[in-house]
């Protein structure tokens, strides 16, 4: 007995060395999921049970009303995606899985922002650093300045970066969203078809 316990504890080790072996990536998945209630629920407290962390999350309404699109992004190596894949296509209310990441795609993270911005030369200097990473200025108040920034993660998190010495009071991000690109387009200079920065 006590043999089988151990041997059970020594390939559970080897298992996961084994998984913690592999190149961390960063995979972008897409679920189309029926549009009902609790399936958010079902499938992110499936993935928490079996120990998957979900770095980002978004979830919306797709052309169909019937059909709803869930992003993730999830960090580990190939097994864990595959796994994370197996067990969504298990659920019934899932319709169909992409891992997006391993195709030409585009990705893009939103945040709004609010600043503080007493009146005075500090309200143009975050004026011209929101236009510089062409965000928005959505709310301006007495003593603050509310900044909506679209984009790529790298770009959202350098924009936060900078803003960050004029006081963030509240910051709030959505997941991140994604879309493989169209087929028929082909090959593309990334840097041509994607917004700067």
């Amino acid at each position: 007995m006590a043999v089988a316990v151990w041997n059970f504890v020594v390939l559970n080790v080897l298992k996961n060395a084994s998984v913690m072996a592999e190149p961390v990536k960063r995979h972008v998945l897409s679920a189309l999921v029926q549009n009902v209630p609790g399936v958010l629920a079902h499938i992110s407290g499936m993935l928490a049970s079996r120990g998957y962390n979900i770095d980002s999350l978004a979830v919306g309404e797709t052309e169909n009303p019937h059909l709803s699109r869930m992003t993730f992004v999830i960090v580990g190596g190939d097994r864990v995606q595959q796994q994370v894949s197996k067990q969504l296509q298990k659920i019934v209310t899932v319709v169909e899985v992409q891992d997006i990441s391993s195709k030409d795609y585009v990705e893009r993270d939103l945040a709004l922002i609010k600043v503080k911005a007493p009146p005075g030369g500090g309200r143009s200097e975050i004026r011209e650093l929101v236009d510089i990473f062409r965000g928005r200025i959505v709310d301006v108040g007495p003593e603050e300045i509310m900044v909506e920034i679209s984009g790529r993660e790298n770009k959202v998190r350098a924009f936060i970066d900078r803003i960050a010495p004029f006081g963030i009071t509240e910051l709030v991000r959505t997941g991140r969203i994604a879309m493989v690109r169209s087929a028929e387009l082909g090959d593309r200079d990334e840097e041509a078809t994607d917004e700067p920065l």
